[in-house]
């Protein structure tokens, strides 16, 4: 895949000027591919979504949340649960169209790897289920 160049600093024009994306960022975009988090929820789907393998720290969440601002993968939420649901000081965030196209093209480019490990040996072809 051909890596756009750019400034640095300066808006992705395409998923491939930020590909690959580290493991943070990959999990925290798919733990908002079905809707709206907090901070703390993502931390906590991130963690259902691996069985526990994967578990983010405050630290690397944040930074990781800063970093996806800027590249425009993600934005803050407007929109707020009732007050009955919710705390003031929580942050919501929503992947962006961009952070979908992202999103997508690292899946992508992680299932071509995963069928390469398949053909080279590395990886068994599953039994039963999905092969990839």
């Amino acid at each position: 895949m051909k890596r756009h160049k750019r400034e640095p600093g300066g808006a992705a024009h395409s998923p491939s000027d930020v590909l690959p994306l580290t493991p943070a960022v990959f999990h925290i975009l798919v733990a908002l591919g079905d809707g709206e988090r907090h901070g703390y929820a993502i931390m906590q789907e991130v963690a259902r979504l691996t069985e526990g393998r994967m578990q983010l720290g405050p630290g690397t969440l944040y930074r990781s949340i800063q970093r996806m601002l800027t590249e425009g993968l993600i934005s803050e939420s407007t929109t707020r649960p009732g007050p009955e649901m919710d705390d003031e000081r929580r942050r919501y965030y929503r992947l962006t169209e961009f952070g979908l196209q992202v999103a997508s093209a690292e899946a992508e480019r992680l299932c071509a790897l995963v069928a390469a490990a398949r053909h080279k040996g590395i990886l068994p072809a599953p039994q039963g289920g999905y092969i990839i």
